[in-house]
């Protein structure tokens, strides 16, 4: 058996960081305001969000500003929604320019302030992964994973190739699936029960949960045969995980063999808020 290592992302910021950029400041006037498949969101409002992860990162994170909380509300999620409609209200009125400008600045800031880190430490939870302190690498790893979807939905938005290269979107792919334990973890199964998901293409792989100890934890080698084989296509795989489908497209979408109810649990995967 094999189980699933760190994900060290770091050298990819930039890259990603400079693909956006030229890709922004190509765009015409009018394509700041098209739709995204983020609903209610423009290629502005995106690129807005954007934006705010480097602030907030560079602030709570290497200026240790804590003096911000969320907004109130229900839940986290609903906190997370409020968070977000306020800093749009506030900040559509830069313009494509300053957006552009600033999002150099900070995001060649954060670059420089994720490499500082000791990606081996524990830090706190990555929500979508459990509610357990979290390595600081993981957590790097969701925010590559968040500036890497959410210019695919730019990309989208304006008719432009994604970040679909391996170098990219294997490591999107393979933080993504460490959602999978906590998706699982009030699933009851006979110990040892084996589940597999494959992602085909060429940044997809093959992970394994295996049952032990009520726990599923996640391997890419298991000697088990699999109770379950879920496979699914990687743009299938980024867009399911990051709610740009729903469960039934995906549904749709895959190959199933097994145990069908298994199977079900690994498509309510979610490795975003929401």
């Amino acid at each position: 058996m094999k189980p699933v290592g760190p994900i060290i992302v770091t050298d990819l910021f930039e890259p990603v960081l400079e693909r956006l950029l030229q890709l922004l400041h190509q765009l015409p006037e009018k394509d700041w305001s098209l739709p995204t498949p983020c609903e209610g969101w423009t290629v502005k409002d995106v690129a807005l969000h954007l934006l705010a992860d480097e602030i907030s990162r560079l602030s709570r994170g290497r200026d240790k500003d804590l003096s911000y909380d969320l907004p109130p509300g229900p839940d986290f999620v609903s906190r997370i929604n409020a968070h977000n409609a306020l800093w749009l209200t506030a900040s559509r009125r830069m313009s494509p320019r300053l957006i552009c400008d600033l999002l150099d600045f900070t995001g060649h800031e954060v670059v420089q302030y994720f490499k500082s880190l000791d990606l081996m430490a524990i830090n706190g939870p990555v929500s979508w992964a459990g509610p357990d302190p979290a390595p600081v690498w993981l957590d790097v790893a969701r925010e590559y994973t968040e500036r890497w979807h959410h210019q695919q939905h730019i990309r989208e938005a304006v008719q432009q190739p994604g970040l679909m290269e391996p170098a990219f979107l294997t490591p999107v792919l393979d933080t993504f699936v460490r959602a999978l334990p906590w998706t699982f973890h009030s699933v009851e199964a006979p110990e040892d029960t084996t589940v597999e998901l494959r992602i085909i293409g060429d940044a997809g792989s093959s992970w394994f949960l295996l049952r032990k100890e009520a726990h599923w934890p996640l391997f890419t080698a298991v000697s088990s045969a699999p109770a379950t084989i879920v496979t699914i296509d990687q743009d299938t795989a980024w867009r399911l995980f990051t709610k740009g489908i729903a469960k039934e497209q995906a549904l749709d979408k895959a190959s199933i063999q097994g145990n069908m109810k298994l199977a079900a649990n690994v498509l309510e995967a979610v490795s975003i808020i929401a």
